[in-house]
């Protein structure tokens, strides 16, 4: 498992930081640039690959200096740079699969064979040898990896799980073509023996190929710098690489000032990179797209998660109208619900998918997410007005919840609401270890915790949606 410094290099001097009142500013009206919000986001995609926070935006500063050097035309830069920071965006679809096959920790498995070359079977059974079932009797660890070396076609699988659920995220945030295809054969490779469906030379689309080669360069650039990348990207130009593109980034070799740039925070150098006369912004309809494709993101990761947030947001939306509280602070929590458990695609999913009871260290790694949550999404300036609501879901009014222990006075209602809602959702809904509760026991673990755990109001405010609905 990652520490909080290999996750969030950048806020790791304020870790475990109680989420101040002064972030509960009103969201920002009109339009805010997409590639600030998505930038941002991004790291969130980093979380669930287990890669270092910035990843997807080095990449993407990468894949553009490549498309400059071409003379990709303003259409294609801009098709290219979305595709670029979303590459990742089907990663939490696959998350549970890896780790069930390989009994490992997918964030440790991930980069791992990231780093390998998969056309070199020896070399990719020997590190899948020694990554499955880490910390197992030998026994156990030689039958696990005879379970994944018996799995026919693993590898394609896992790959067209993500791919297929990344290109489906860009077409539903309504990015063109050109962009969801990139995604979608972004592990193809040019000697025609990647994946998904081994397409070869010309055929890969050309976008597909440079975000291929932009990922490669900034994960050896960030493991072993120039030398490393210059080894790599020569070893597979012709196999992996197109060898036209392949020789742009070697004459990089020698430019120290843009190998520093990558060593340094990117943000605005990534916001700044987007194609001038192609930059797109959204209004509060497309801020709610974008949080409802990463809920849609974030419920991938566990297949007992699905429709979570998003189920979540909108009970939690009717039960703030019920209690009174305007329609601005309806759109908030409503956000709010689709993005609190952002902070759980930087857990693994052996935690988040198994069928027990957790050990200290995996519960105390779990609940670590409201935290992860509140770093994210402060990362978007369009979403701190309701990034301390988000984090605030496990907390109660008596401070029993966590990870900020807060109590009952330093809880608004909207952060109250939020509370509620989630244990409702979760307790009416199957989980890997028991089956969804039936509505007469929730009502009865709810209300045992009236005014000692949980705010009156919002259960008041949440049977009368319950009824509506009619699930009494």
């Amino acid at each position: 498992m990652l520490s909080r410094t290999e996750l969030f290099p950048v806020t790791e001097v304020v870790a475990h930081r109680r989420p101040s009142r002064i972030s509960q500013q009103l969201a920002v009206q009109g339009r805010i640039s997409l590639s600030e919000v998505l930038s941002a986001l991004s790291c969130a995609l980093d979380l669930t690959e287990g890669a270092p926070a910035g990843h997807s935006m080095r990449t993407c500063l990468i894949g553009m200096r490549i498309a400059e050097a071409i003379g990709l035309e303003a259409d294609q830069r801009s098709a290219l740079y979305y595709a670029l920071l979303l590459k990742d965006a089907g990663c939490s679809s696959n998350a549970g699969r890896i780790a069930a096959l390989f009994a490992a920790d997918d964030q440790v498995i991930k980069p791992r064979l990231k780093r390998v070359n998969w056309h070199a079977r020896l070399r990719l059974a020997l590190e899948t040898a020694r990554a499955v079932a880490p910390g197992r009797p030998l026994r156990a660890r030689l039958r696990q990896f005879a379970t994944v070396a018996r799995t026919p076609d693993a590898t394609r699988e896992l790959i067209k799980i993500r791919c297929d659920r990344g290109a489906a995220i860009a077409f539903q945030l309504g990015f063109p073509e050109e962009t969801a295809h990139a995604i979608r054969s972004l592990d193809e490779h040019w000697c025609g023996r990647g994946y998904a469906e081994g397409l070869a030379e010309e055929r890969i689309p050309l976008l597909a190929r440079i975000a291929n080669l932009a990922q490669t360069v900034e994960v050896f650039h960030d493991r072993g710098g120039v030398e490393a990348v210059h080894r790599v990207v020569r070893e597979r130009s012709g196999r992996w690489f197109d060898p036209t593109l392949a020789r742009i980034v070697l004459s990089w070799r020698a430019d120290d000032p843009w190998w520093a740039l990558l060593r340094g925070d990117v943000g605005g150098a990534v916001v700044a990179a987007e194609p001038a006369d192609r930059v797109m912004e959204v209004d509060d309809e497309g801020l709610d797209g974008v949080a409802r494709a990463f809920a849609d993101i974030i419920d991938a990761k566990s297949p007992f998660t699905f429709r979570h947030s998003t189920r979540v947001a909108n009970i939690a939306r009717r039960v703030a109208e019920r209690c009174g509280l305007d329609a601005l602070e309806q759109r908030r929590i409503y956000r709010a619900g689709l993005l609190h458990d952002i902070g759980k695609l930087g857990i693994s999913s052996l935690i988040l998918d198994k069928n027990g009871a957790m050990t200290e260290e995996e519960r105390e790694q779990m609940e670590r997410h409201p935290q992860y949550t509140l770093d994210i999404l402060e990362r978007v300036s369009a979403f701190r007005s309701f990034a301390r609501t988000a984090a605030l879901h496990h907390e109660r009014l008596d401070g029993s919840g966590y990870p900020f222990h807060y109590d009952g006075e330093e809880l608004d209602l909207s952060a109250r609401i939020l509370c509620v809602v989630d244990i409702y959702d979760a307790i009416s809904s199957d989980r890997p270890y028991r089956k969804a509760m039936v509505p007469a026991v929730v009502t009865s673990i709810l209300e045992r915790d009236r005014g000692t755990r949980l705010c009156p109001i919002a259960l008041d405010g949440l049977h009368e949606v319950i009824r509506e609905r009619g699930e009494d």
